[in-house]
C-alpha cells in the first residue's frame, strides 16, 4: 500500500527519539531471534527503483502460477467477475476505514447493507451482519449467540465432521470459560444421530454443524434440527454459500443460525486469504448479533439513507453488556463478495452451483469406476469428496501429480494426522475445463499404476 515514503534519516531520528527507542531494530525486538533474517538481503548494494523492480519480479516469476487446482478443504478456486477488482481497487473503497460518519460514508454503508441483505436471502434467515473475519470465528460467533440465548446453558455440542480448523478456535476461544465443548461422532461422514441423542441434554445450548462438511458429505437435517429443538436448543450450521445455489438453505432445514466463508464469491485462493465470515439469524436473536449491522433510513431532505443501526460491540457500549468483542469487520473483501453475487445474479448463482456439482461428479465418477480407489464414505457430495486410494500413500500421490502441473487435493493427514494416509480430498468448481478434469484422470492412472 506504500511504495514509497520519504522519511529522511533526521525524520526516523526525530520519531525514535520521541518514543523512547534508540533504533528500529528495538521495536521488533519481541520477534524471536529464529524468525529474522540472519544475512543481507540478496540483492546487489546501490540499485537503482528499477533495478531492484526487476530482480523482485525475477524471484516472483519463478512461482508456478500455472497449475491446475483442485485443492479445497474450504478455499477454493473459483471464476471472478473481472468487475469485481475494477470495483475493490476505487480508492473510495480500498482506502475507507470503519464508516463511522454515516454522512461521509454512504458508499460504504450501502456495499455493506447490500451484503448483509445478500446473506439473509442465501440463507434463508432474517438478519444479518456485516461480516466477520472468517467461517471459522464465524462458527464462534454462532456458539456465543446461543450461548447468551439459551438460559441455564453451559455446554456447545459440535459435529466431528466440522472443518478441523474451526474446531480448534472453538476450542481456543472457549478455553478457560465455563462452557464445555463436547464433539458428537460421526458415522459413515455424517453426524451420528445415535451419539447425539446421548449428549443431547437441557444444558446444551446449540449443536454446531456443517454442511457440505469438511469431507464433503451431505448431511440430512431433518432429523437433527428436532432433536435438537426439542431439547430447547439452538441449531447453527456452516455451509459453503455457493452450494446454497442449489441446495436447502440453513434456514429452509429449520436452522436458527447460519454461518460459513464466502471466500468462494470474489476472492482468489491466495495463500489462504483474506476471507469474509457470514453469519444470519433468526429476528429472535438480532440484539445478541456481533459487531455492526447497518440499517436503511431516511435523511433530513427524505432520501435513501444508511446508518449503522446496532453496534453491540463493547468499544460502543458497556463492556458486560457487549456481545462480542469483534472489531473491523472485513468490508473491503465483503465488498469483493457483494460485487460478485451482483454480476452473477440469481440465475449465475444456481449454473455456478450447478457446474460444480456435475463437474465434480463427473470427475468422481470416472475416478471410482476406472482407478484403484473408492470413496472413503459412500455419502452424496456437492463439488468436493474423499476417496481411499486403496494401496497408495497419499501424500505421495500428490507429489508425484504436482510434477505434472496439477495440485491433485489434499491429503486428509494434513488436517487429521490419525487418519488414513491413503485418504485423498478432492475440489472440483465451476472453473476446472473438461480437459483438464480428463487429463487429472490420466496422470492418476499412470501415478496410481
Amino acid at each position: 500500500m506504500f511504495p514509497y515514503l520519504s522519511h529522511t534519516e533526521e525524520d526516523v531520528s526525530a520519531m525514535l527519539r520521541e518514543i523512547g527507542v534508540k533504533s528500529i531494530d528495538d521495536l521488533f525486538s519481541d520477534i524471536p531471534s529464529d524468525l529474522l533474517l540472519s544475512k543481507p538481503l540478496g540483492i546487489p548494494p546501490r540499485c537503482s527503483e528499477h533495478e531492484v523492480s526487476r530482480i523482485l519480479s525475477s524471484l516472483a516469476d519463478a512461482n508456478d502460477s500455472g497449475m491446475v487446482s483442485f485443492l479445497g478443504c474450504g478455499i477454493y478456486d473459483h471464476l471472478i467477475p473481472a468487475v469485481v477488482k475494477h470495483v475493490i481497487s476505487r480508492s473510495e473503497f480500498y482506502t475507507s476505514y470503519t464508516p463511522y460518519q454515516a454522512e461521509f460514508s454512504q458508499g460504504m454503508l450501502q456495499a455493506i447493507f447490500e451484503f448483509q441483505t445478500l446473506i439473509c436471502e442465501l440463507t434463508s434467515l432474517d438478519v444479518s451482519n456485516a461480516s466477520l473475519y472468517d467461517g471459522h470465528t464465524a462458527a464462534v460467533e454462532a456458539a456465543t449467540i446461543a450461548v447468551n440465548s439459551v438460559k441455564k446453558s453451559d455446554t456447545i455440542l459440535y459435529s466431528a465432521t466440522l472443518h478441523p480448523h474451526t474446531k480448534e478456535v472453538l476450542h481456543t476461544h472457549f478455553s478457560g470459560s465455563n462452557i464445555s465443548l463436547v464433539e458428537v461422532e460421526q458415522e459413515n461422514g455424517v453426524i451420528s444421530v445415535k451419539d447425539l441423542k446421548e449428549k443431547v441434554t437441557g444444558t446444551v445450548a446449540v449443536l454446531i454443524a456443517q454442511s457440505p462438511n469438511f469431507f464433503g458429505c451431505l448431511e440430512d437435517y431433518t432429523e437433527i434440527t428436532k432433536i435438537v429443538h426439542d431439547s430447547k436448543a439452538l441449531l447453527a450450521v456452516s455451509s459453503n454459500p455457493l452450494s446454497l445455489g442449489m441446495l436447502r438453505s440453513q434456514g429452509e432445514w429449520g436452522a436458527d443460525i447460519g454461518f460459513g466463508d464466502t471466500q468462494v464469491f470474489g476472492l482468489h485462493p491466495t495463500l489462504g486469504g483474506p476471507t469474509v465470515g457470514y453469519i444470519a439469524a433468526r429476528q429472535a436473536h438480532l440484539r445478541k448479533m456481533p459487531g455492526r449491522i447497518v440499517g436503511q433510513s431516511r435523511d433530513t431532505e427524505g432520501k435513501r439513507a444508511f446508518v449503522l443501526t446496532l453496534q453491540a460491540r463493547e468499544q460502543h457500549i458497556k463492556r458486560e453488556r457487549a456481545t462480542s468483542n469483534i472489531c473491523s469487520n472485513q468490508a473491503l473483501a465483503a465488498l469483493a463478495t457483494t460485487v460478485h453475487l451482483a454480476a452473477v445474479g440469481k440465475e449465475g448463482l444456481k449454473e455456478a452451483a450447478r457446474q460444480n456439482f456435475q463437474k465434480a461428479h463427473y470427475l468422481y465418477d470416472r475416478l471410482v469406476s476406472e482407478l484403484p480407489v473408492k470413496p472413503l464414505y459412500d455419502r452424496p457430495f456437492f463439488n468436493e469428496f474423499t476417496l481411499d486410494l486403496d494401496s497408495k500413500d497419499a501424500a505421495s500421490v500428490l507429489t508425484a501429480v504436482e510434477k505434472e502441473g496439477i495440485l491433485g487435493g489434499i491429503a486428509l493427514t494434513s488436517f487429521l494426522p490419525d487418519a488414513s494416509p491413503r485418504a485423498l480430498i478432492v475440489a472440483v468448481t465451476e472453473k476446472r475445463t473438461r480437459e483438464e478434469l480428463d487429463r487429472y484422470v490420466e496422470v492418476m492412472r499412470e501415478v496410481l499404476k
